[in-house]
């Protein structure tokens, strides 16, 4: 169980290859290649005490952040660039990493680390669109962590100077409170979902080094001020940069794209749609 939001089970994370065919490489124990993570464990002894659980919540804040520095240094060491796109369910993470993968994908390798907590239906809507990909599976858990990264970086081995999209567990609360390695915060909001999301879950934008506010192609149809929206997210940071864009009709990809550019150290050229 998670000591920090109280999230998970006692099986742990699940995480499997999605591979082209009937085949799935199942490494929920752990195994497969190692590179070079050293991880202590932390073992709570549930004393019920609430100086013990803070003490407790920073030791696992603590423990996942090493294992992030570890991830972004490995990453860092092979040219990949690690995304972690965070959104509420239904918002269009894969639909974005979707069409990313058949854009983008022509200029360089793109992977990614789907993460869910059961089925593997949006992996397979992944690979269908043509990029590797593998499932973390993390039961009662509602994010992902440092460690899950991990375990998936060891199945997926991701090729060098790639891009690595890692579509979060679908929550606007406790993803914000982990580094996973990457290189950049993403947090998607949709037009239906109205647009005082910044407003309701301050830190995650306040941690977002883009927010991208998805289906304007239904703006004639809901109730959303995009120009208000975007003032809340400033005021809580400032120097968040803002895109506006329909993963479904292709609106406003262009500056997705060249954001995405603007965290790598392979600048994509511009998309032909």
């Amino acid at each position: 169980m998670c000591a920090t939001c109280g999230c998970g089970d006692a099986t742990g994370p699940r995480v499997s290859v999605v591979a082209g065919g009937e085949h799935e490489q199942d490494d929920s124990h752990g195994h497969g290649h190692h590179h070079d993570h050293d991880h202590d464990h932390d073992h709570d002894h549930g004393h019920g005490h609430s100086d013990h659980t803070v003490i407790l919540e920073q030791q696992v804040l603590a423990k996942n952040d090493r294992i992030a520095v570890h991830n972004r240094e490995w990453m860092r060491g092979r040219g990949i660039t690690a995304l972690n796109i965070m959104s509420s369910p239904g918002a269009g993470k894969t639909t974005l990493l979707a069409r990313t993968i058949r854009e983008l994908g022509r200029q360089r390798p793109i992977a990614v680390i789907e993460g869910d907590q059961e089925t593997r239906l949006d992996a397979e809507r992944i690979r269908d669109a043509g990029a590797s990909v593998v499932q973390v599976n993390t039961g009662a858990g509602c994010h992902l962590d440092a460690e899950m990264i991990d375990r998936a970086l060891r199945a997926l081995d991701p090729a060098d100077e790639s891009l690595l999209l890692i579509e979060n567990v679908g929550n606007l609360v406790c993803p914000a409170l982990f580094d996973l390695g990457e290189e950049g915060k993403v947090v998607l909001i949709s037009t239906p979902e109205g647009g005082d999301k910044p407003k309701k879950y301050p830190h995650i934008f306040a941690v977002a080094d883009l927010v991208v506010i998805n289906k304007i192609d239904l703006l004639p149809y809901v109730e959303f001020d995009v120009d208000a929206c975007v003032g809340q997210a400033k005021i809580l940071n400032p120097a968040v940069r803002v895109v506006v864009l329909s993963a479904t009709t292709g609106e406003g990809m262009d500056e997705w794209y060249e954001w995405i550019g603007s965290r790598s150290a392979i600048s994509p050229v511009a998309v032909d749609n």
